[in-house]
């Protein structure tokens, strides 16, 4: 079967109004990628060699998206909603192309997984000319019945027109099919919208290839595979369902999830063996993870790289271009971007470094800053190998500090510092005997006498 060529075609022209969005239904995220980036995906693990989209609401929105995540599918505009067999065939340019397999996927099921249209696709390889996916949700009412006899599917049945006995049937239509290319336009072509609604329904190919004589068969994918997203509600069960999977998937290849439900993942996080992931963790888009590195709680993490025995956090924030090397740390209520803190060097509290180089060994006081935007422009900063940054000290870029540089505390650095200098950038103090006493009273006094006027 891997020698075979296939086309998916993944139907995104719904306007999903019960999203209450001005956002094409499909384009709404799970893990942070587009509901029908997720089919894609899945289409393109199992096999499929070519895409095509077939799209209405929001199309220009759409062909934009689908650069992003697809940049080689093909984009069709369904102008009338006239049924899924009518959409389908919206893509009559792609499908003619004689493909071996054509793969029907909606766009709107973004948890279907690869090994269940892998395994309707294996079944054309068996001389099928139709596979229909089929799942048993925990009530079957409301879906279409899979009406079978002896092996075959001989059709599929809407709830309306199914007989008692058939209501009783649990194997019902997730929608999906895949259908042997060599059939699919002559068998399209025939679905005829003799019906209450007058549409073409692209069930009704499971008849029509039956009547021919052809082999129609259903396939069986789990029930959170085949469910399809309608609402804000049902969007925010997939993403339990998706996070749900990817957390255990994370903990059997050997990472530890100190509290997994807690944690949540990106659609495309990499996070290395013997890594520790403490709770109430996010990650964003983009985040690599080498091995033995510690995430502590409450962190939030995208667009970044850390590499193994990186220790971050509690309540740390890695922003995109944060990169992190070998054992360097970056602590609590800290945040990095834009910046690279070299192997061993430490950042360690209350402390903002952007567009900045944090050499190795180097140690940052709390409360640091690097100071890399004047409001029109972002300028860098580089503090150099083995330098020491005193606690409360704002860098103004540009500006960098040489190898085994000294900062001292409280000091607002405006110009470079050379290798092992040390730099104060700060107003000598001055101390007054008494002063402070006076200053006390004085505040006091002026103190009771607002209380008092307030009072009268």
């Amino acid at each position: 079967m891997s020698q075979r060529t296939c086309l998916s075609v993944i139907l995104a022209a719904g306007e999903g109004t019960r999203m209450k969005s001005t956002m094409p239904k499909v384009l709404h995220a799970i893990a942070g990628l587009p509901m029908v980036a997720h089919v894609v995906k899945a289409a393109e693990a199992a096999g499929a060699t070519g895409v095509a989209l077939v799209i209405g609401h929001g199309a220009d929105e759409m062909r934009k998206a689908v650069q992003k995540f697809a940049p080689k599918a093909e984009t069709f505009v369904q102008e009338k909603r006239l049924g899924t067999g009518h959409a389908v065939l919206a893509a009559r340019e792609a499908i003619s192309k004689g493909y071996e397999d054509i793969l029907v996927m909606f766009g709107d099921t973004p948890l279907i997984d690869a090994q269940a249209l892998a395994a309707a696709r294996q079944k054309l390889a068996e001389d099928a000319a139709v596979a229909v996916i089929g799942f048993r949700p925990p009530s079957p009412t409301g879906y279409g019945r899979l009406i079978e006899k002896g092996g075959h599917l001989i059709a599929i049945r809407e709830e309306k027109d199914c007989s008692e006995e058939e209501k009783k049937i649990g194997f019902c239509n997730a929608g999906m099919m895949a259908v042997a290319g060599k059939h699919a336009l002559r068998l399209l072509d025939k679905v005829g919208n003799k019906n209450a609604k007058g549409e073409f329904y692209l069930t009704d190919i499971v008849e029509i290839a039956g009547a021919e004589g052809l082999d129609v068969v259903a396939t069986e994918a789990s029930f959170e595979s085949a469910l399809g997203i309608n609402n804000r509600a049902e969007l925010a069960e997939a993403e339990a369902i998706w996070q749900t999977r990817r957390r255990r998937e994370a903990m059997l290849s050997g990472v530890t999830l100190i509290a997994p439900e807690t944690v949540y993942f990106s659609h495309d996080t990499e996070i290395g063996t013997d890594t520790i992931v403490e709770p109430n963790v996010w990650f964003g888009p983009g985040v690599k993870i080498a091995s033995g590195a510690k995430i502590h709680a409450f962190s939030h993490i995208e667009g970044a790289t850390i590499a193994s025995n990186c220790d971050v956090g509690p309540f740390a924030r890695l922003r995109p271009g944060a990169d992190l090397r070998n054992k360097a740390k970056v602590g609590n209520f800290c945040e990095v971007k834009q910046a690279t803190i070299e192997e061993g060097a430490k950042v360690n509290h209350l402390t903002y470094i952007g567009d900045a180089r944090v050499g190795a060994a180097a140690n940052i006081g709390a409360g640091t800053i690097t100071c890399n935007y004047d409001g029109y422009s972002k300028f860098f900063t580089d503090i150099g190998e083995g330098a020491f940054v005193g606690s409360n000290s704002s860098l103004v870029a540009p500006v960098s500090i040489g190898k085994g540089g000294y900062i001292a505390s409280g000091s607002v650095i405006t110009e470079s510092v050379p290798d092992d200098a040390l730099a104060f950038g700060r107003a000598r103090q001055k101390t007054i005997p008494g002063k402070g006493k006076e200053l006390r009273e004085r505040f006091a006094s002026a103190a009771a006498a607002k209380k008092k006027a307030a009072a009268e």
